[in-house]
């Protein structure tokens, strides 16, 4: 049987088995049964393990069955990857945006309303980018990437988890509740 951590990283962040249950996307049950050993999907481990921001392999303090952890570092290496995929191509974008926009400040400035033309492709090509990466590319790279996260996402659940420790660190007598098992 392979033991598992989810209730030590769980208590480390300060979580009930329902705030990882939400945070995760899974059940309160398969969290409960996780937390007894019982075996579950890869998918549902990276699951947890995402919303507990460490790495699956993490999840178990030791893996008894090679299988499984070949399979576990097979998961990280694809999530590695396609982590990798998304942001080359989200960058590819950022960079044309930028690209296009150093050719069009070149260009403004030898016209005679090259400020409005400046400001007008810096500002709105801004907002049409930022529009075009939530309605068009995010999706179709969440679709062709399952296993990776968007920026925005990842700085989000990383300011989350700074903030949750800098509270834990500034109230050191906070008192601890019972944990449901």
């Amino acid at each position: 049987m392979n033991t598992t951590r989810i209730t030590e990283l769980r208590q480390a962040q300060g979580w009930t088995q329902e705030r990882l249950a939400t945070e995760s996307g899974v059940g309160l049950r398969t969290v409960q049964r996780l937390e007894a050993g019982q075996d579950a999907s890869l998918e549902t481990l990276s699951l947890v393990a995402d919303a507990l921001q460490v790495p699956v392999r993490d999840l178990f303090a030791t893996i008894d069955d090679e299988a499984l952890s070949s399979r576990v570092d097979s998961l990280q290496q694809r999530t590695d990857d396609q982590q990798a995929a998304r942001d080359r191509i989200a960058h590819a974008w950022t960079w044309l945006y930028v690209g296009i926009g150093i050719v069009c400040t070149l260009l403004s400035f030898t016209f005679s309303y090259g400020l409005v033309l400046f400001l007008s492709y810096w500002v709105g090509g801004y907002v049409i980018l930022t529009a075009l990466r939530r309605i068009v590319l995010e999706p179709r790279l969440d679709a062709r990437y399952p296993l990776s996260k968007e920026t925005r996402t990842r700085r989000a659940k990383r300011r989350a988890a700074m903030a949750s420790a800098a509270a834990d660190d500034a109230s050191p007598t906070a008192t601890t509740t019972a944990e449901p098992t």
